[in-house]
């Protein structure tokens, strides 16, 4: 389990919920970055990572253009840009086209983060209502990586970890807390 370098979460509708069972469950010495894409409509402003800050152990913050990629971090990509991984491991905000309606779009980060982490890259696919994530899912296996998506049965949107297992066949189906679980012990192995 152990030689992860960056996890990436994407997820759509009912993502508060699902993220609230996974990222306060980090511990606060928690040795790998943390990157986020939730769905968010334009016109919102930076909610998300406020919102995470009071729950969690480790520093929540907007991703910003530029910035280095550091443990102890989750990141959240802001609203109206893509967030991508550069091979410096430092992040980098696009605002070009939406990918499957949606920007931030999840499939850029993991494509992106992929390219950049290679086997050293966990991802993780959670609750929403459209299929983006599983084609960064499959490059995120595709690169050695680890695939987790949340079990579609239990999501509150099936949709979007239902697309990730059908196209990633190495995508590992887990509960909410076995993921957070999983996650935790990626941090202490």
């Amino acid at each position: 389990m152990s030689g992860a370098a960056a996890i990436v979460i994407g997820a759509s509708a009912g993502a508060i919920q699902a993220l609230s069972r996974i990222l306060p469950a980090l511990p606060a010495a928690y040795p790998i970055p943390v990157l986020v894409v939730v769905h968010i409509p334009p016109d919102r402003s930076d909610l998300l990572a406020p919102l995470f800050q009071a729950r969690c152990r480790l520093v929540v913050k907007e991703a910003e253009d530029k910035e280095p990629i550091l443990p102890g971090f989750v990141y959240f990509g802001p609203s109206d840009y893509h967030l991508l991984v550069e091979a410096d491991r430092t992040m980098s905000l696009s605002a070009d086209e939406p990918v499957l309606y949606s920007r931030p779009s999840i499939d850029v980060l993991f494509e992106s983060a992929a390219d950049a982490y290679g086997a050293s890259l966990v991802g993780v696919i959670l609750t929403g209502a459209n299929e983006d994530g599983a084609a960064g899912l499959r490059a995120v296996a595709a690169a050695g990586g680890v695939a987790l998506a949340e079990d579609p049965v239990a999501a509150f949107a099936p949709a979007m970890p239902s697309a990730a297992l059908e196209l990633c066949a190495e995508a590992q189906s887990m509960s909410l807390d076995a993921i957070a679980a999983y996650l935790v012990g990626l941090g202490t192995s």
